[in-house]
């Protein structure tokens, strides 16, 4: 065991049932330094009638604003395209709908690589169908049709990416759908 030549700074710390007891700085700067290596907030040593909890000071951090837009992720916008502030899509007929992207991911048609699709043009949907899924941040995402109708369009392919907002299926809404075909 190695001594040093100097005695080592020492500090006292205090009285415990009677006996005075003294701890070594180097001692105290090691727990600092065990704190920190180990992000440790807190930490308490009792040792031979010694004694020492040693706490980090924690700051609050400043309140953040967060703005939250949009709908929920499990609920899907769907209206009428007949609407002049979309002027890059073309004028839809009345009884045709657009289901767009709740969220921003990658858009599969199925379930898997090797089952079959969701929904192909030319499908009878009815609200509670799943028409595809979103993976975002590695969760798969069902989306639901949310309309009764006919799929006339599927807007995107299969793997791509998609924005929030951004169209995904054109639905011809109803019965009579199904009919005029």
């Amino acid at each position: 065991m190695e001594q040093d030549v100097h005695p080592p700074p020492t500090m006292a710390a205090g009285k415990e049932h009677g006996l005075e007891y003294v701890m070594n700085i180097e001692d105290i700067r090691r727990l600092i330094d065990l704190m920190n290596d180990n992000d440790l907030m807190e930490v308490e040593l009792e040792e031979e009638g010694r004694k020492i909890r040693l706490r980090k000071k924690t700051e609050m951090p400043a309140p953040q604003a967060v703005e939250i837009r949009g709908p929920s992720p499990m609920s899907i916008p769907v209206s009428p395209k007949n609407e002049a502030a979309q002027p890059q899509e073309p004028e839809l007929p009345s009884n045709v709908v657009t289901i767009h992207s709740p969220m921003v991911g990658t858009y599969y048609h199925a379930s898997g690589p090797d089952t079959e699709p969701y929904v192909e043009e030319g499908d009878a949907v009815a609200s509670e169908n799943v028409v595809c899924i979103i993976e975002a941040m590695k969760v798969m995402n069902e989306i639901k049709a949310e309309v009764t109708g006919i799929v006339r369009e599927i807007l995107v392919k299969n793997g791509e990416p998609v924005e929030y907002d951004q169209p995904l299926f054109l639905i011809q809404l109803g019965d009579e759908a199904a009919v005029s075909e």
